[in-house]
């Protein structure tokens, strides 16, 4: 079934509404993807919920019982961008305690794209393909920690 794209605002805000009720332990995976041809490049995403302008790494959640960082990394990417990933590597990871006492677990990999075709499912509002340095997003643009801690983690590698 394919989620209408104005649903995701809604449903965001009535996850989170549960997260702050239940706290429950979560478990995140963020991907941090190199161009297939030119690997100087990462793709960045802005969704269409949330705070809209913040350019970030495409992820999404997973149960670490059914599937490993990198197998969530390849689902979420092709169910949101319609992209396959051919090699994918642990990059980073964090255990976070929340203000509200949720426990989240963050991983970040890092992957190579098989091409830079991008087929945006609702949720994804905008993607793109930028430069390691980010140089080359519009001014004033806003950019996640996540980004910026993955492209250091990558560059230092």
């Amino acid at each position: 079934m394919r989620i209408p794209p104005y649903a995701f605002g809604p449903l965001y805000r009535i996850r989170k509404v549960y997260r702050r009720i239940v706290k429950p332990t979560t478990f995140g995976v963020k991907a941090l993807i190199i161009h297939p041809s030119d690997a100087g490049r990462v793709l960045l995403v802005r969704h269409s919920y949330g705070n809209r302008s913040l350019w970030r790494l495409p992820g999404g959640g997973y149960r670490p019982t059914r599937e490993t960082p990198e197998q969530a990394a390849r689902r979420e990417c092709m169910e949101e961008l319609g992209l396959a990933l051919r090699s994918c590597a642990l990059l980073l990871e964090e255990h976070l305690t929340t203000a509200e006492g949720r426990q989240r677990y963050q991983k970040v990999v890092v992957a190579h794209a098989v091409s830079d075709g991008l087929v945006r499912n609702g949720e994804i509002a905008e993607a793109r393909w930028v430069a390691i340095d980010l140089t080359d997003l519009p001014g004033g643009s806003a950019v996640s920690t996540w980004v910026r801690r993955a492209l250091k983690a990558h560059t230092a590698a």
